[in-house]
């Protein structure tokens, strides 16, 4: 079919958002070389209250579930603030691929569950809004959602570090992650995941860690010496007191917040 200049395709939007997610991924790896791709599409949404509000916005998330079910979505991943970062909450909403969930029969669901809950996606926005007084998107590619919900589950604990690499330096950093993941490994530790930023907040990229207890995420001091040394240096590092100066050779800042699970 020949197409006129003033004509649109309206599935175009959609074409056109999958070109910029691939040229995104491309740039990132094309800085050098680095772990496989992440390929799982998740939105990540940070929030933090307004006063005397978490309670209620937690509240206010949990009623919605159901709703998500009713869609067919999965649910978030999401846990609460302890220690670190300016938000409360932080949830991680899987998506698969934007193609995927914006597709008209994924928002046509959507809008069913909604009415038959009994309050539009608009009029819960508007609830969420008066509970919010910051939140803040970014939609990041990620390990597959089997893997993540295996770890997310299996834990009450927390660690996420947040980055933003210097220029040029992604896919160096993310190769980085990787490293100190296979170190936690090697160390008898849980591994750690990382999400790369495709679009929307400044953050390049995550990692979290997933531990049973605050104890479990505190007990590095139980591995020796020399079995911390080895295992730096077999995953490439000159050794485990350099990981901290690796990671910080290759980035603008950071954070780390830790947070305990949602139920």
């Amino acid at each position: 079919m020949r197409i006129r200049p003033t004509e649109t395709p309206a599935h175009w939007p959609l074409v056109l958002l999958a070109l910029m997610v691939l040229a995104g991924a491309a740039s990132l790896w094309a800085e050098g070389p680095a772990a496989a791709a992440p390929s799982c599409l998740y939105r990540t949404t940070f929030m933090r209250a307004a006063p005397g509000k978490l309670l209620e916005l937690i509240d206010l998330v949990k009623g919605r579930l159901p709703v998500m079910d009713a869609a067919g979505d999965a649910r978030p991943l999401w846990w609460r603030h302890m220690e670190g970062d300016q938000w409360d909450l932080m949830l991680l909403f899987p998506m698969g691929s934007y193609a995927e969930y914006y597709a008209k029969t994924r928002l046509a669901r959507r809008e069913e569950a909604a009415a038959a809950a009994g309050l539009s996606d608009k009029d819960f926005l508007e609830k969420l809004g008066a509970c919010v007084s910051w939140q803040e998107d970014v939609f990041v590619l990620g390990p597959p959602l089997e893997a993540v919900k295996k770890e997310f589950d299996a834990a009450t604990f927390y660690h996420v570090e947040m980055f933003v690499a210097l220029p040029g330096k992604r896919a160096e950093l993310f190769k980085e992650r990787e490293m100190e993941s296979a170190y936690q490994v090697a160390i008898g530790r849980p591994a750690t995941m990382t999400f790369v930023r495709d679009l929307g907040a400044a953050w390049d990229m995550f990692s979290l860690g997933c531990y049973r207890d605050l104890q479990h995420w505190a007990s590095t001091n139980d591995v020796s010496k020399e079995t911390r040394e080895a295992a730096a240096r077999r995953v490439g590092f000159s050794g485990a007191s350099a990981i901290g100066p690796t990671m910080r050779s290759l980035i603008d800042y950071h954070r780390d917040t830790i947070g305990s699970a949602v139920r």
